[in-house]
C-alpha cells in the first residue's frame, strides 16, 4: 500500500513539474535554451516513470 501511495505522489509530482515547465503567455521557462534543458527534461520524465512503476508495483502487491 505504501508503494502505491508513494508512486501516486511521485507521478503527481512529475505531472506538476511538466505542467510548470510548459510555456505561459508566449514566454518560455528559464531553463529553455540553456545547458540545463536536457537535465530538466530527463528529471521530469524519470520522476513520472518512477512514479508509474511504483503505482504498478503497488497494485500488484495489493491485488496479486
Amino acid at each position: 500500500m505504501t508503494t502505491l501511495l508513494v508512486g501516486s505522489a511521485l507521478f503527481l509530482a512529475g505531472a506538476l513539474l511538466f505542467w510548470q515547465a510548459l510555456p505561459r503567455h508566449g514566454a518560455v521557462r528559464w531553463f529553455v535554451g540553456t545547458q540545463w534543458e536536457p537535465y530538466v527534461a530527463v528529471a521530469i520524465t524519470s520522476v513520472a516513470g518512477l512514479g508509474f512503476t511504483f503505482v504498478l508495483s503497488g497494485l500488484v502487491d495489493l491485488f496479486g
